[in-house]
């Protein structure tokens, strides 16, 4: 109980410096960054101040509160600095951080209730808690410091959108419903057992999702409902049969098939028929692995491993229908494109890289230790089995390019950004501790978006 304790009063003092968000109504970008700067000193005093009443701080505590403090701090003047051209950005990524990932340990601690599937260490009535208050807090804060700013220069005005003349009602609808997805976006982060600090991956997390959603324009999504009537049953169709592959195959049971069936046909809708050709291309090569891997077999430990193939490849689908979603509804569309693609490759390239770890390790060779911890393998993942994700990753890049989905750049941006998602698993695997269980899916779907985002910031520096 003192653990949790502890880390209470740790959340609280997030929220009490959390209020600071309101000020930058007024600041400037510098004087946001040194007002940051003195509420962090404050909340390091203030849970110093509370973790000595409640009793002597152990050694472990007082280096987790530091590491905490530091990686909070940290979040705050990185969204201060990345957003300074829109501290209201800042001020709605700062309350998911401080109210948001506050009230989950608060909603989690106090009403428990159910555990989350991914995640037992963390609950329902958390995440609900946090989707919740991060929707309001963030909507709150963008028209608080938007309204502020509507003077000076650079300043959009009360437009979520940058449209001031965009009709009032619609504009609120759209800053509830991008807040609300940021929310919900950044929850997920912060329920994950990523070893890395909940403040990095909030702030990371919610802060990009918002600004994807400064860059959605509600009439190109109104614009999908005119491809429904003729794409949705080609969609459906074409994902019907991938479904009934599967099961004729076993790769899946009726639960896999019906999620591939129902994600398939959404990005044949949103997409068009060249991401629907990439998705088939990576499932026929996901069960490939898992037949050389023996991932098939109907023993309880080949059904585990099953069910975390089909977790991962279904985090890649996911990922990869939001970006097409993104690439719909946005003016610029390529660097989503390359992102949809690389979230594909990426979990074509785990599943690659699984099976050829398992093959070799058939075969007695040894899989690179972690640095500082001998006898634990590094992410699960050999040489030989990055290289064989690396191959997959260029490969699916050659067929995009080949099909006119990515321009050229994506023949090494695509693996560029793969790497990137592969390199991701080793690090948590090291941070997390512990006994390695590369079969976790985490790594892998953690890796997924660290690809895909990778690849979009590398498009985007390429101006695709």
């Amino acid at each position: 109980m003192g653990r949790v304790a502890t880390e209470l009063r740790r959340k609280s003092a997030y929220m009490a410096t959390g209020l600071a968000a309101l000020l930058l109504r007024w600041l400037s970008p510098l004087e946001a960054a040194a007002c940051a700067a003195a509420a962090f000193l404050l909340c390091g005093i203030l849970a110093l101040v509370r973790s000595r009443r409640a009793g002597p701080v152990s050694e472990e505590e007082g280096r987790r509160g530091s590491s905490a403090l530091l990686s909070y701090s940290f979040a705050v003047l990185g969204l201060i600095l990345v957003f300074r051209g829109r501290l209201e950005l800042a001020a709605a990524a700062w309350a998911l951080t401080a109210f948001g990932d506050g009230m989950a340990t608060v909603a989690g601690v106090t009403l428990r209730g159910p555990r989350l599937p991914w995640n037992p260490a963390k609950t329902w009535w958390g995440f609900l808690g946090f989707a919740l208050y991060g929707t309001c807090t963030s909507a709150l804060l963008i028209r608080w410091v938007q309204h502020g700013r509507a003077e000076g220069v650079g300043a959009i005005g009360a437009s979520f959108l940058g449209s001031p003349s965009a009709p009032l009602w619609s504009d609120l609808t759209f800053l509830v419903l991008g807040c609300a997805a940021a929310s919900v976006a950044a929850a997920l982060a912060e329920s994950l057992d990523a070893g890395v600090d909940d403040s990095l991956l909030v702030s990371v997390v919610g802060g990009a999702a918002l600004h994807a959603a400064t860059l959605v324009e509600p009439a190109r999504l109104a614009a999908l409902s005119d491809s429904l009537v003729p794409d949705l049953p080609r969609g459906a169709v074409a994902a019907g049969a991938a479904a009934a592959v599967l099961l004729l195959l076993r790769a899946a049971r009726a639960p896999g098939a019906a999620w591939a069936w129902l994600l398939g046909t959404l990005l044949f809708w949103i997409g068009g028929w060249r991401p629907f050709l990439v998705l088939a291309v990576v499932g026929a090569i996901a069960v490939a692995c898992a037949r050389l891997a023996g991932e098939a077999a109907v023993s309880p430990e080949g059904k585990e491993r099953g069910r975390r193939l089909t977790g991962r490849a279904a985090a890649g689908a996911v990922a990869a229908l939001l970006f097409a979603l993104l690439a719909a509804a946005t003016p610029r569309s390529g660097p989503f494109v390359v992102a949809l693609v690389t979230a594909l490759a990426a979990t074509a390239a785990g599943s690659a890289a699984t099976a050829a770890v398992r093959r070799s390790g058939s075969r007695g060779a040894r899989v690179p230790e972690t640095p500082g911890a001998p006898g634990r393998a590094w992410g699960g993942l050999s040489l030989g089995g990055t290289l064989a994700g690396i191959a997959v990753s260029a490969g699916i890049a050659a067929v995009t390019w080949a099909v006119s989905l990515t321009p050229p750049a994506g023949l090494w941006i695509v693996p560029a950004g793969t790497l990137a998602g592969l390199a991701l698993g080793p690090a948590l695997g090291s941070a997390r501790g512990g006994p390695p269980r590369p079969e976790r899916e985490l790594p892998g779907i953690v890796g997924i978006l660290a690809a895909a985002l990778s690849a979009a910031a590398l498009a985007s520096i390429a101006r695709i």
